[in-house]
């Protein structure tokens, strides 16, 4: 066939993250953790690079041996799934690599908030809110827990206890106030 007519697929962007469903990082900004997260990710990497990545390849390698691999639904979703792990071990690789631990510990005692802290704040409403601030990779909202580049987040940053700040909404803008900030206390050394 005349190479011409021939249409090649292009393979997928390896940088590109919207397929894990997590942000970006802005910009000119640093992928912050805390040690905890950091500890988690990297443990999930290992755990897919050592664990289930190759019983994925074991499963796969087992279905292409059972025949037709056209009529294989085995064969047919286990070729999805080494994609898919190969694509999450490239995501954490990379996120990992620029990650920037920081110990939200070292502003134990202080009313500011900053990367890690605890945060009890009340809207126009009278509602109160605690949310803790994390990072991109490990904000987990089931638990109360923002990403650093949230809308909240970003509008409490280097606010003090006592202070109004405004947040801009899906309604409009809005004021809350800091009411509490919160820092884990310091890790007693061993040495």
């Amino acid at each position: 066939m005349n190479k011409a007519f021939t249409r090649e697929i292009e393979p997928a962007d390896d940088d590109d993250d919207d397929d894990v469903g997590l942000p970006a990082i802005p910009p000119g900004s640093k992928n912050y953790v805390t040690s905890a997260g950091y500890t988690r990710l990297r443990g999930e990497l290992i755990g897919l690079l050592d664990d289930e990545r190759p019983k994925v390849v074991e499963a796969v390698s087992w279905a292409a041996k059972n025949g037709d691999r056209y009529e294989n639904g085995d064969y047919s979703y286990g070729k999805q799934r080494p994609r898919a792990n190969d694509r999450r071990i490239r995501f954490l690789t990379k996120r990992l690599d620029i990650a920037e631990v920081v110990d939200p510990s070292v502003h134990h005692g202080r009313d500011q908030v900053f990367f890690g802290a605890t945060v009890t704040y009340v809207n126009h409403h009278g509602e109160e809110r605690t949310i803790t601030i994390k990072g991109i990779d490990e904000a987990d909202s089931g638990h109360g827990e923002v990403s650093w580049i949230a809308p909240i987040a970003r509008a409490l940053l280097k606010a003090r206890v006592g202070d109004e700040v405004s947040l801009t909404t899906p309604g409009g803008l809005e004021t809350v106030e800091v009411l509490d900030v919160r820092y884990p206390a310091p890790q007693a050394s061993g040495r």
